[in-house]
């Protein structure tokens, strides 16, 4: 009879965690992962189909929280509004940033990073256009601005600007 391992996917997500923060991207396998959790290859398949997926498994978890918390903030004071959407993220980025900047992994997921980056951008730029929604009449697209927006506050997070240059940067988008 097989054994039953309480909370074994939790399990499996926290050790892919532990390891690729303590150890980096190219040495954390499905394989360290198993041996760590006292379980076979084969076991952690049934819950992934590759590391990639594994690894999205608590970023993503993460992010639907991060978004939560900026879905949270009121548009209506677009200073505090963006103020919070920039802490959020920023929060987010710094946890990750080991893996952001991890060589092995930029190489590995890069077309991965590719289609994440415009999903990021599309929900931010959702996010973020009630704030903009008085300063977008202005364009052909209405699309276009909270995608811009939110690609600068992407961009900009990632590249470690302050939050005050970042809200500077918004507010001229903005007209304010």
């Amino acid at each position: 009879m097989p054994k039953i391992i309480e909370n074994l996917r939790e399990q499996i997500v926290e050790e892919a965690k532990k390891q690729l923060m303590e150890v980096g991207y190219g040495k954390t396998t499905i394989r360290s992962v198993a041996s760590a959790c006292g379980i076979g290859v084969g076991t952690v398949y049934n819950y992934f189909k590759s590391k990639e997926l594994m690894i999205s498994a608590f970023m993503l978890d993460d992010w639907y929280k991060c978004t939560i918390r900026m879905s949270e903030l009121d548009p209506g004071n677009t200073d505090d509004f963006f103020r919070g959407v920039l802490s959020a993220l920023r929060d987010f980025i710094d946890k990750y940033r080991f893996l952001f900047e991890d060589k092995e992994a930029e190489t590995a997921l890069s077309s991965a990073f590719t289609e994440r980056h415009r999903q990021l951008r599309s929900m931010l730029a959702r996010l973020v256009e009630p704030a903009c929604r008085k300063q977008k009449e202005g364009y052909a697209d209405d699309t276009f601005l909270p995608e811009y927006i939110a690609e600068s506050i992407l961009y900009f997070s990632m590249s470690n600007t302050s939050v005050e240059d970042q809200l500077k940067a918004i507010g001229l988008l903005l007209n304010r």
